[in-house]
């Protein structure tokens, strides 16, 4: 694995800190001339690349800024709890973060709750916004057309199996699915000639969370005919087809055992075990997963793997009967946003354009797999030749969808998550399943606020 770090060029992002502390500001905020900034992100399982990052950028911007300390607060959580314990420390303004690591999909819930301040002031000052790629700024902004959130990085998801398995099962070692049929007649051909390795993981239920949604169901979803919203006439949509096609085959994954086992998927831990364990012990087939995998097999990862460069193939995930585009894939991404109730707004900014500048986003890319949001950072070789599957996963973009972003979206996931769960686990059959939904769907944002697909 060619890493590279970014601890190269300390000396100069310090440099540019101290210049750009007179720089900053220029929406005429006022702001603490000393004191603490509290960081808060997560730091679960096999991720540590915003804990780097951040640490990295505490000793730059302290030796800069001695009047400032900076207190990184790591999280160690789940989605679902990362979320939560943030919302807690946000209701208190001796408790919330001056900064924060925001899932994309979060930001308008949050904006709505009173937690984020937006950043328009200080990015129409900032000459290095520029870099950053359009479609890449609409996950920060907010239904009042403000930004209140700068991406770190994005990423694709598709397949990745294991070579060694696939021909053991007698399957072709460039593995190319071209439709749902073969992807689980591929499962059922590992489980009957490969036994005791899991033929198929695609993530589901509510301990899952967001990843179990958008990882598992909207891969799904989002390669049949239907969608979950209709952006034109901006409604939810419901009594879709495609929805209880894609509730059918988690229940077909689940039901003929070509997946873990519903004890094993409902463990919030399954992602770390996928990555940690399943795939470098040859204990798991075929993974739906995403781009950053490779992150933690690194020589400096937490699950080190050499091998994975020559025993991991990777496939684009089909759309489900093979129509155009073919492939399918969905991206979101981690924003740094700043809290509503920060003293220091811009120091804050400073702290937070640190982290976002060339070299340290060229470093976080690299380092935890993700795809270049700037354009001077998808550009440099260094990042083209990362690891061997970058440009794979860069190549998805042009197929690859958003989820909805509205402010009634994480209660939707949850409904999402709670029909998932019912089918994996046989305590509801499809079509109640997919009933429930858009009741539940209904009742969230209101029958004039959903159409029928």
């Amino acid at each position: 694995m060619r890493r590279r770090t970014f601890l190269a060029g300390m000396a100069g992002l310090a440099g540019a800190a101290v210049t750009g502390l007179s720089a900053c500001g220029s929406g005429g905020s006022s702001s603490a001339s000393s004191g603490t900034l509290k960081v808060a992100y997560q730091k679960f399982g096999n991720a540590t690349a915003a804990d780097s990052l951040f640490t990295k950028m505490k000793t730059v911007f302290e030796q800069a800024n001695p009047d400032f300390t900076v207190e990184l607060i790591p999280i160690e959580a789940s989605q679902n709890d990362y979320f939560t314990k943030l919302a807690l420390m946000n209701r208190s303004p001796s408790t919330a973060p001056d900064l924060m690591y925001e899932d994309t999909y979060m930001i308008r819930s949050d904006v709505g709750a009173g937690y984020l301040m937006p950043l328009d002031d200080y990015l129409n000052g900032w000459p290095e916004w520029s870099e950053y790629i359009e479609v890449a700024k609409t996950g920060g902004r907010a239904d009042d057309g403000k930004m209140y959130g700068i991406p770190l990085g994005t990423d694709t998801r598709g397949l990745w199996f294991n070579k060694q398995i696939l021909q053991q099962a007698g399957l072709p070692g460039d593995w190319a699915p071209k439709n749902w049929d073969e992807i689980l007649g591929a499962a059922r051909v590992i489980k009957e000639k490969v036994p005791g390795v899991i033929p198929f993981n695609i993530y589901s239920g509510k301990p899952m969370g967001e990843g179990a949604v958008m990882q598992g169901f909207e891969m799904l979803l989002y390669g049949t005919k239907n969608t979950l919203y209709d952006d034109q006439a901006k409604k939810w949509v419901v009594g879709s087809q495609g929805f209880a096609d894609a509730l059918d085959f988690l229940r077909t994954v689940y039901t003929e055992g070509l997946a873990p086992t519903p004890q094993q998927a409902l463990d919030s831990n399954l992602s770390t075990r996928v990555t940690g364990e399943l795939l470098p012990q040859g204990k798991l087939a075929i993974a739906l997963d995403g781009s950053w995998l490779p992150s933690s097999w690194q020589p400096s990862g937490k699950a080190a793997w050499p091998a994975w460069e020559t025993t991991m193939g990777t496939a684009g995930m089909p759309t489900q009967t093979g129509d155009s585009p073919g492939k399918v894939s969905m991206s979101g991404g981690w924003t740094l946003a700043m809290g509503a109730n920060t003293k220091a707004p811009d120091a804050a900014f400073k702290f937070l354009s640190l982290c976002m500048n060339r070299e340290s986003s060229l470093g976080f890319v690299i380092e935890d797999s993700q795809i270049a949001v700037r354009k001077d950072v998808a550009e440099d070789p260094a990042y083209l030749k990362s690891n061997p599957t970058t440009k794979f996963w860069t190549d998805l973009v042009p197929v690859t969808h958003y989820r909805p972003a509205t402010a009634d979206y994480p209660q939707i996931s949850n409904a999402i998550m709670v029909a998932m769960e019912a089918v994996m686990t046989g305590q509801s059959d499809v079509a109640s399943a997919a009933a429930a939904y858009d009741k539940a769907v209904t009742g969230i944002v209101g029958a004039e606020q959903t159409v029928k697909a």
